[in-house]
């Protein structure tokens, strides 16, 4: 019996160990891309990719919020981002933690909410993290807790399924940042979207995993409706950031859709079983070729 108490204690003892190992980590990575942000002051491109730097982004969102921060007046330093899982990787938490944004978060999973709630960045930070499986029916409601102006820093987008009326549907908020995950593989020319279905899962929909989402013209149409200018895409081709309109200015740089759009190159394509399998190129394409899509402007249903 003593033991198993000795083993416990000791179990919670490098537990301990572990966790501030990693918020030591963190400090290293939060004071590199510090370096890094000032490194990228000095650039005069206005090309968002040239400014990608990773820190918490899943690819090089940090450096690219970085830019935008930096080259329009930020009135409230706020953000919602929702799809977060746990936040540890997300597109604001660098911004969170180097600028001290207040923000409000939402995912589907309880197991992911608790995780955040334990970190310990959580109690350091103005953020509200709440539980949701997010829909154009409630997505208004749960924003209206978050307490922030109408007039929102970022808002962050990022769903794998129903983005596209998610957004549409967003009335109380006007951020001036908007960062939107699209589907690449829906190419850049047609406006289309998988067609709404209130509890979509991507896994559910197709056991590839590649049915989901909207394609960047389709994000871009709906922007530009919400008076929001396409200002650049990351480099992985999977988010695109737009600047509402009345702040534009000569750091940045108004794109076309087709001259955002580049094809994307991660392989995330499963197999029935849930198993990676690789493909790529226009193989993904072909494995959910003919699958109903829904074309916002037309607004009638057609076939990938």
């Amino acid at each position: 019996m003593n033991l198993l108490k000795r083993i416990i204690v000791r179990l919670k003892q490098l537990l301990i160990m572990i966790a501030n190992l990693n918020q030591h980590i963190d400090e290293i990575r939060i004071n590199q891309g510090v370096i890094l942000s000032a490194l990228n002051e000095g650039k005069k491109s206005r090309s968002l990719k040239n400014y990608e730097f990773k820190v918490f982004s899943q690819w090089g969102e940090d450096g690219i919020i970085q830019r935008l921060t930096q080259s329009i007046e930020i009135k409230n330093k706020s953000f919602i981002e929702f799809g977060v899982e746990d936040f540890h990787e997300s597109n604001c938490r660098f911004l969170m933690m180097k600028d001290n944004w207040a923000g409000f978060v939402m995912d589907g999973s309880p197991k992911n909410i608790q995780r955040l709630k334990q970190s310990y960045f959580y109690w350091k930070h103005d953020l509200n993290a709440v539980c949701a499986f997010i829909t154009r029916e409630n997505i208004n409601d749960l924003l209206e807790t978050s307490g922030f102006d109408e007039d929102l820093g970022i808002l962050s987008v990022d769903l794998d399924g129903n983005d596209y009326y998610v957004l549409d549907a967003i009335e109380n908020f006007k951020p001036r940042i908007l960062i939107c995950e699209y589907n690449a593989l829906l190419g850049a020319s047609r406006k289309i979207s998988i067609p709404y279905k209130p509890d979509f899962n991507r896994t559910d929909a197709h056991y590839s995993n590649l049915y989901w989402g909207a394609s960047l013209a389709a994000m871009t149409y709906l922007a530009d409706k919400k008076g929001y200018a396409l200002v650049g895409t990351n480099s992985a081709s999977c988010n695109a950031f737009y600047v509402r309109k009345d702040l534009l200015n000569d750091k940045l740089e108004v794109l076309s859709v087709e001259a955002a759009y580049s094809p994307s190159q991660y392989r995330e394509s499963r197999d029935p079983q849930g198993n990676l399998t690789y493909a790529s190129g226009d193989r993904r394409l072909d494995l959910i070729k003919g699958l109903p899509v829904f074309n916002v402007e037309e607004q009638v249903i057609e076939a990938i």
